[in-house]
C-alpha cells in the first residue's frame, strides 16, 4: 500500500534559504515529508531536470474590481486565476475595494461571492479603505482584521479614493493597536491634478503625457510622507509598485534608520519605459499605470535595488483594462486625453517568468531571492507563511515546476487572462512554468489548464510578524495609547 498520494522523484528544490535535491511526498494537500528515496506514493513524477519551487503568491492584483470612474477590470476571478496558475502563481492576494459611503463589511462579504465560485487558486483579500468613518474605524476594520483581514490599502491619489493626512493617521493607528499591515499608493494628488490640468489645456493629452503629470518627485513627496506619517504612530507600512531612484532613496534612508519601511515593485519598471507611452494614436494607452514607468537609467536603479535588498516584494500590480474595447481603455473614444484612460496594465501570468528570465538567469538576483521576492516574503508579510511560500513539511503541497531551458516568446495569443493585449508582447523568455501543483492538484499541467472554477480556497492571514516586535515611539506621548509612553 502506498504511504503517500503523491510523490515528486528527484527535483531540485529551491526555497527562500536553501537550494537541494529531495523527493518530495505530498499527503492530502500538504507536504509530507522531503528526503531522498521516500516510499511510494499512489501517484509519482519524475521530476529529473525541473527546477520546484514554492507557488508564486501575487500580493498586488486587482480582480473584478470596478475603479473609482465605474470601469471594471477584464478579468474576473476565473480569468485571472486561470492565468495565475498557468504562470505559477498560486494564492492571489486582491482587494475588496470600499468606495465612499458603502460598508466595509458588506464589501468583503460581496467580493466573498464573486471570488467563491470562480476562483481557481487560493486566495486572501486585502481591504482598501477610502471611506474611514468612525463606524468603520471603531467597530468594521478591528473587527474584520480579527476575522483575518490583516492587511488593507490607502490612496494618497485618486479623488475618489484617497484620504487626508488625518484620515491616514487614524488608519495607521488602527492597524497598530489591532495588528495589521498598512499598504500604501504614494503619489501627491495635488501636484498630479495641477500638472494634468495645464497639459490638457495646452492640448497635450496623449498618453505619454500621462508620465508627464507624475513626475518622479510626485512619488518621492508622497513616500517621504508616508515615511512621516508612519513614523509618528509607529507603525509597519508597505508602499506599493515603486517606480523611481527618488522613492526608492527616500526608502532606504528610512530603512538606513531602522524603520520598519517596506517596499514592492513590479514588472512594469524593470521591462517598461516612457517611450513604451510614446506610440501612435491611443496605443501608448497600453502602457499605462500609475506611477509610470520611467527611462531606461532608471530601470537599472530599480534592479540595483532589487538586489540590494531594498525591495521585500515583487507583485503583479495586474490591472487588466482591455485596449480595444468600449468598457475598457478606449471607453471615452478614440480622442480621450489621459486623463479619460483607464490605467493599468496586466502581468498576472508573465510575472514569473520574467523576473526568473532577466534576474536568476542574467545573475541579477539568486534563486534564493527570487523565491523570497516572488513568494516567502509576501506570504510572511502578510500572515500567510508557513501555509503559504515555502516547501516544507505541514505547508500546503503548492509547488511550480520549471524547464529552466525553455524558451517563449510572449505573445498574447498563449495567456490564458481575459486581455487584447499584453504589454510585453514578444519578449523572449528563458525558463517558464510547465506544471503547477495547488494543494497537490495539478492547475497546470503540460500547456494545458487543468484547475476549475471554484477549486481555489480562502485563506485567512495572521498578524504579520513584522507587528510583533514594541513599540518604538520617536516621542514620549503614544498617540494610540494617549498617555505618555512607558
Amino acid at each position: 500500500m502506498a504511504d503517500y498520494d503523491l510523490v515528486i522523484r528527484g527535483a531540485e528544490v529551491a526555497t527562500a534559504s536553501d537550494v537541494f535535491d529531495a523527493d518530495i511526498a505530498v499527503s492530502d494537500g500538504k507536504i509530507a515529508a522531503l528526503g531522498t528515496s521516500l516510499p511510494s506514493g499512489k501517484e509519482e513524477i519524475d521530476a529529473s531536470g525541473l527546477l520546484v519551487t514554492p507557488g508564486g503568491v501575487d500580493s498586488h492584483c486587482h480582480v473584478e474590481q470596478v475603479s473609482a470612474t465605474g470601469i471594471w477590470t477584464a478579468d474576473d476571478w476565473f480569468t485571472a486565476t486561470r492565468s495565475a496558475a498557468c504562470g505559477g502563481t498560486t494564492t492571489i492576494m486582491p482587494f475588496a475595494c470600499q468606495h465612499r459611503g458603502q460598508s466595509l463589511r458588506e464589501v468583503v462579504n460581496d467580493y466573498h461571492d464573486r471570488a467563491a465560485p470562480k476562483a481557481a487558486v487560493d486566495y486572501a483579500f486585502h481591504l482598501i479603505v477610502s471611506d474611514p468613518t468612525e463606524q468603520v474605524l471603531g467597530q468594521e476594520l478591528p473587527a474584520l482584521i480579527r476575522d483575518g483581514y490583516t492587511s488593507f490599502k490607502i490612496y494618497l491619489t485618486y479623488d475618489a479614493l484617497m484620504l487626508s493626512d488625518r484620515q491616514f493617521l487614524d488608519v495607521l493607528a488602527v492597524a497598530r493597536r489591532d495588528g495589521a499591515m498598512v499598504m500604501v499608493h504614494a503619489e501627491n494628488n495635488d501636484m498630479i491634478l495641477w500638472m494634468a490640468e495645464r497639459l490638457i489645456a495646452a492640448g497635450l493629452t496623449a498618453p505619454k503625457y500621462h508620465a508627464t503629470a507624475r513626475p518622479m518627485l510626485v512619488e518621492r513627496e508622497a513616500t517621504h510622507r508616508t515615511i512621516a506619517l508612519a513614523e509618528l504612530v509607529d507603525v509597519p507600512v508597505l508602499i506599493v509598485h515603486v517606480s523611481g531612484a527618488e522613492a526608492i532613496e527616500q526608502i532606504r534612508w528610512a530603512q538606513s534608520k531602522g524603520l520598519k519601511v517596506f517596499a514592492e515593485t513590479c514588472p512594469q519598471y524593470l521591462f517598461l519605459t516612457e517611450a513604451d507611452l510614446d506610440k501612435p494614436g491611443l496605443e501608448g494607452a497600453k502602457h499605462m499605470c500609475s506611477p509610470p514607468p520611467r527611462d531606461e537609467a532608471n530601470q537599472e536603479v530599480v534592479w540595483n535595488a532589487l538586489t540590494e535588498g531594498v525591495f521585500e516584494v515583487f507583485s503583479s500590480d495586474h490591472a487588466p483594462y482591455r485596449y480595444d474595447d468600449p468598457e475598457g481603455k478606449m471607453k471615452n473614444g478614440p480622442n480621450a486625453h489621459f486623463k479619460q484612460i483607464a490605467n493599468g496594465v496586466p502581468g498576472l501570468e508573465v510575472r514569473l517568468p520574467l523576473l526568473f528570465s532577466e534576474g536568476v538567469l542574467k545573475n541579477r538576483i539568486s534563486l534564493t531571492e527570487f523565491v523570497a521576492l516572488t513568494s516567502t516574503n509576501a506570504a510572511k508579510l502578510y500572515g500567510l507563511y508557513p501555509r503559504k511560500g515555502t516547501i516544507a513539511v505541514g505547508a500546503d503541497a503548492d509547488l511550480v515546476f520549471w524547464d529552466t531551458e525553455k524558451k517563449v516568446t510572449i505573445t498574447q495569443d498563449i495567456m490564458h487572462d481575459a486581455m487584447d493585449y499584453t504589454p510585453y508582447e514578444g519578449r523572449e523568455v528563458t525558463g517558464w512554468p510547465v506544471k503547477t501543483l495547488l494543494r497537490g492538484k495539478f492547475v497546470w499541467q503540460d500547456g494545458e489548464f487543468t484547475g476549475e472554477a471554484g477549486g481555489g480556497m480562502f485563506h485567512e492571514c495572521d498578524t504579520p510578524p513584522a507587528l510583533a516586535a514594541p513599540p518604538r515611539l520617536p516621542t514620549a506621548f503614544d498617540p494610540v495609547a494617549g498617555k505618555l509612553a512607558d
